[in-house]
């Protein structure tokens, strides 16, 4: 045996002790019990649960007897609702990715430098993010009223005729759209500012030296910077998308004809409401699914490089 390898041997023979003597072990044996007793009482018990309930046709009630298999699941897909909800999930996506996450950072661009009135700024942007989802979905529904909110009063110094914008099937959604966007775009933009200020000012000086433009500076020096920031920005507005119910049920309850669900509000409203358990839990595994599908992918092709 050399040497080298002998020095390995020993310095592997090390480690537990080394490891034993920083509590690494003991911290270990300490927190991890009580994260996992949580962990599986909280998250992994309901899971299963959820996972079994969906092949019964059941009420909630008593013990689950009427065995259907995948007949919920057949319904599901076959249910023209719950395309329509997906195809409204797979839009928010969409807005959050392409005008939330743009406006975000265009705000950011122009108030992330420490001053007395960028700090008014960012307050009043972030508001609306701290506010309550159904506060939210309540002050907006009175400003969408065609009777007694803003616009009809708009409507009415114009000399229009009252528009029920939340009762029209055609533009409902799009005013969901516009509350999801007001109400959200707050947390990404203070994502945005906490990653450009960790940008080093003197490579911003050196590009304004080299004669760069302001656009050409955000483009080649400031947006590479923060490619992490966008990354998990981009991660949280997707689940966020999949997770929307809150400000849709003040604002429409999935009307009008159920053209404004969701996944998560045609789950509440087509089994919790109607005290079908069994359907519910369908949805939900599908959702869960769906999700943990979106995060592994995500974390494999955009967080890979960003982890190397």
């Amino acid at each position: 045996m050399t040497i080298a390898a002998a020095n390995r041997r020993l310095s592997a023979s090390e480690r537990p002790r080394r490891s034993l003597s920083n509590g690494r072990v003991t911290a270990a044996l300490v927190l991890l019990p009580p994260a996992l007793i949580l962990f599986s009482l909280f998250v992994m018990l309901p899971l299963g649960e959820s996972a079994y309930y969906s092949f019964f046709n059941w009420n909630g009630y008593g013990t689950p007897t009427n065995f259907v298999g995948l007949e919920n699941f057949e319904r599901i897909a076959g249910h023209s609702i719950f395309h329509t909800a997906v195809g409204n999930t797979l839009k928010i996506v969409a807005v959050s990715l392409f005008l939330q996450m743009p406006l975000a950072l265009l705000l950011a661009l122009l108030i992330y430098r420490k001053t007395p009135t960028n700090a008014v700024f960012r307050l009043i942007f972030f508001l609306p993010y701290i506010l309550a989802e159904v506060a939210a979905g309540l002050i907006w529904s009175f400003v969408f009223d065609g009777n007694y909110g803003i616009t009809a009063s708009v409507a009415g110094f114009f000399g229009a005729d009252s528009f029920f914008i939340l009762a029209d099937r055609e533009w409902a959604f799009t005013a969901v759209m516009t509350v999801i966007v007001w109400k959200y775009f707050g947390f990404h933009m203070m994502i945005y500012i906490a990653a450009l200020q960790s940008v080093p000012e003197d490579q911003i000086e050196a590009a304004r030296i080299e004669g760069a433009k302001r656009l050409q500076i955000v483009r080649y020096v400031q947006i590479p910077h923060i490619k992490p920031a966008i990354i998990v920005s981009a991660f949280f507005a997707i689940i966020g998308a999949l997770q929307v119910f809150d400000v849709i049920i003040p604002l429409t309850n999935g009307g009008p004809s159920n053209q404004t669900h969701t996944i998560v509000t045609y789950l509440y409203t087509f089994g919790l409401t109607r005290l079908n358990i069994g359907f519910g839990s369908a949805v939900g595994v599908i959702l869960f699914v769906a999700a943990i599908t979106v995060a592994v992918f995500y974390q494999r092709i955009f967080m890979r490089g960003k982890q190397a």
